[in-house]
């Protein structure tokens, strides 16, 4: 069996950036082993030097990821003198898009794994709205940043999803004629609930156009304007016993009705 070759990472930073890209690399050898050894956060001429130490003694690949470019030249240098391989992952992008935006690098480590983090708040975002759409797991309502309540077709679901994508964890309750909402909903703050409306008009236009999509009649009770009517009215009973902020969405658009929640939940 072969020895396995081993990578190491050098990063002023996480070292992910560096990570990834090797390992994207690797799924192109699969036959030939190979080990990475990730070395966070190199940030001295010390740092440097014991690391690309440790690199020769294993005759390893060098791989960096080093923003500051009189410390990614120290290795550069450092490797062709012990004769160790080295890859600069991140220097000849940096003075390509210096050279094309016409500005110098920040040089500031750290930068893009600020990104990844902001990314991986939205992912998380929203998994946790997906889980919770439509009343589901309503438990866990307390743990929303933001929830939404109105009676079917008012814009929750597509509302609540456009919410996460900006990184807020979202919950909706649907309220269904006849049936309590779940007791958990006033347990929540009641800063995080925004309580939706629509024109009752407007309303029997969406949900009849829903109805013909499913191959339905579009004249079922669910698109009837009387009954439309009489579930808003009971919605709003509901919202005013509540200190909930009331938003109707009528005729706009998802971005600016999520704009006028967070204004209004004071989260913008």
């Amino acid at each position: 069996m072969s020895t396995a070759q081993v990578i190491y990472l050098l990063s002023d930073a996480t070292g992910e950036t560096a990570e990834k890209m090797v390992l994207a690399a690797l799924t192109q050898f699969r036959d030939k082993p190979a080990r990475m050894t990730r070395i966070n956060n190199v940030r001295t001429k010390n740092q440097v030097y014991e690391a690309l130490d440790e690199a020769l003694s294993n005759k390893g690949l060098v791989v960096y990821t080093i923003v500051n470019r009189e410390l990614a030249q120290l290795v550069h240098d450092e490797c062709d003198g012990l004769g160790l391989v080295s890859i600069d992952l991140l220097t000849p992008l940096l003075l390509k898009v210096a050279h094309c935006l016409g500005r110098s690098p920040k040089e500031t480590p750290g930068l893009l794994h600020g990104v990844d983090e902001a990314y991986f708040r939205r992912i998380e975002a929203i998994e946790f709205t997906v889980k919770h759409d439509d009343g589901q797991e309503p438990r866990n309502l307390y743990l929303a940043d933001i929830v939404l309540v109105g009676i079917s077709r008012t814009s929750k679901t597509p509302l609540s999803i456009y919410l996460a994508h900006r990184g807020w964890k979202v919950a909706n309750v649907p309220l269904v004629k006849g049936i309590d909402p779940p007791s958990q909903l006033f347990d929540v703050d009641p800063k995080k609930i925004a309580a939706l409306v629509i024109d009752p008009q407007r309303l029997v236009e969406v949900r009849a156009a829903r109805l013909r999509n499913l191959g339905q009649d579009p004249r079922a009770a669910y698109a009837d304007y009387e009954e439309i009517e009489e579930e808003l009215k009971d919605s709003r009973k509901l919202f005013r016993r509540h200190p909930w902020v009331v938003v109707d969405v009528s005729s706009k658009a998802v971005e600016e009705t999520a704009n006028e929640v967070l204004v209004r939940l004071g989260l913008k």
